[in-house]
């Protein structure tokens, strides 16, 4: 791996996220035998072994265990993870799936066959530890869970670079499914415990398991991250099986039919201007306004819905009380902000009143824009679009990128306040290297505002070529230069 992970950070967020009963389990093959040595509390075996005996004394022991060739009980486990040839006398020919599992040593035969297995050679040992201590670096982490868990695993893994993925279950020995799999495959490989794993190592009536390259265990997280933030966590609640589920859908399906409001009928254009705090999305913005593209800023509309005796300010008073108003009767937002802070209720109730109000202000602010200039090249400014999801509903989506360390400063020059201070305010939010890999167009603003402008012009004209070919039903032209620059690295 080019970076070393953090696995305690790691692992540790994930069995929060995932709610696992076990720990999560790093797994390495050793070339040498004399590396065992080497390993942070090894516990040597007292007898013979079998690898789901192994596992489970590390994801419910919390040990950390090895085994050479000779430990095992037979050559069935050494055999999947490469440490021996499987025999020819009895497992070849298909006898020992034979006598249990299959009707004929033909089938024993296939049986042995479809077996995954590590070529024999190559490694002496293996080692197994709870990934959280780091005893070493691991080639894959086993993970065990419910389906319900998996199932948000397999979500998270597939949350980037989407793809579908196959598992598989050779039946008896299936922990060569998972293991052997995945070391060959370089993939994820999930598979269902079989029955010497349930009766030798512990594995529960739910239990799945899947082993995963240690090297995508930081995309599985992120993902999982973003999906939490979306609403999609562990354990999922029951939304009744004979009720009218329209409240308990997520909002991306309502948001469908919001959608085709906003699009309308003409060829109005919505083009969506997000960045990091501190970021310059208001200069991108207004120069953008000068060239011709209306603002909708989501900052100002969410002032505007909670002015005294609109909706949303009877809704938030008669919640919190009058304790959140000013003198002037205005809402006092530091008040409410220091209510809501550690409050994960209040704060939804909150954002209960204020976004369906955001939501109807800006349908309203897009229809009258359209109404008068159909066609029109549409910005909205929203700070947060990514973190709230809102992305889905642009047509273009334009990213105004600083380097975080000019964010820092910015902003602490800007609110006067220390660096630190300002770093862990940044903190908070989604990265700014990670709103880029959902942008359409990325604007290079950490140049002088000449520059920036020069950006924005030929955005403008990106962003009007679009116009026209969709009009013309064409094809959409390619992403800015600097989309393509941000890939290459030219920008760092």
């Amino acid at each position: 791996m080019d970076q070393k992970i953090n696995w305690e950070k790691l692992i540790r967020r994930m069995e929060l996220l995932m709610r696992l009963k076990s720990f999560p389990v790093g797994f390495k093959m050793l070339e040498k035998k004399e590396e065992l040595d080497d390993i942070p509390f090894m516990r040597p075996n007292s007898g013979k072994i079998t690898l789901c005996q192994l596992i489970t004394k590390v994801r419910n022991f919390d040990w950390t265990v090895g085994a050479v060739l000779g430990d095992f009980l037979s050559p069935v486990c050494p055999s999947m993870i490469g440490l021996t040839e499987i025999p020819e006398f009895g497992f070849k020919d298909g006898t020992f799936r034979s006598i249990v599992w299959v009707k004929t040593k033909e089938d024993g035969k296939k049986y042995e066959n479809g077996i995954p297995r590590l070529p024999v050679g190559k490694y002496e040992a293996v080692a197994m530890a709870p990934v959280v201590y780091n005893p070493f670096d691991p080639d894959i982490i086993l993970i065990y869970a419910n389906p319900a868990q998996m199932m948000l695993l397999i979500n998270s893994l597939q949350f980037e670079d989407y793809e579908v993925m196959q598992f598989f279950c050779v039946g008896e020995s299936s922990c060569a499914d998972a293991i052997a799999r995945c070391y060959l495959s370089g993939k994820p490989s999930m598979t269902i415990p079989c029955y010497g794993e349930r009766r030798y190592g512990h594995a529960q009536d739910e239990d799945m398991v899947m082993a995963i390259p240690a090297g995508m265990m930081e995309k599985a997280l992120k993902g999982m991250e973003t999906l939490y933030r979306r609403g999609i966590r562990y354990p999922i609640s029951f939304a009744g099986a004979e009720q009218d589920l329209s409240s308990a859908f997520p909002m991306s399906y309502g948001g469908l039919d919001q959608l085709k409001g906003l699009k309308g009928n003409d060829n109005r254009l919505l083009v969506g201007i997000t960045g990091g705090i501190a970021g310059g999305k208001t200069s991108v913005a207004n120069m953008l306004e000068e060239l011709g593209a209306p603002i909708i800023d989501f900052d100002v509309i969410s002032r505007e819905v909670v002015e005294p005796d609109k909706q949303a300010w009877k809704e938030i008073v008669a919640f919190f009380g009058e304790q959140v108003l000013q003198e002037d009767r205005t809402l006092d937002r530091q008040k409410l902000s220091d209510i809501v802070f550690n409050d994960m209720v209040k704060r939804k109730k909150l954002e209960s009143f204020i976004h369906p109000q955001i939501a109807v202000e800006f349908a309203r602010q897009v229809q009258e824009i359209a109404a008068e200039k159909p066609g029109a090249i549409i910005q909205v400014v929203v700070p947060l679009m990514i973190e709230v999801n809102l992305q889905y509903m642009m047509d273009k989506l334009v990213v105004v990128y600083v380097p975080e360390e000019t964010q820092i400063k910015r902003l602490a020059k800007r609110d006067n306040i220390t660096e630190d201070a300002a770093a862990n305010i940044l903190g908070s939010q989604l990265s700014i290297e990670e709103k880029v890999t959902y942008a359409d167009h990325v604007i290079n603003n950490e140049g002088t505002l000449e520059e920036t402008r020069k950006h924005v012009e030929k955005l403008w004209e990106t962003l009007k070529q679009f116009q026209k070919n969709r009009i013309n039903r064409q094809s959409d032209p390619p992403a800015s230069p600097e989309r393509e620059r941000w890939r290459t690295g030219a920008i760092p």
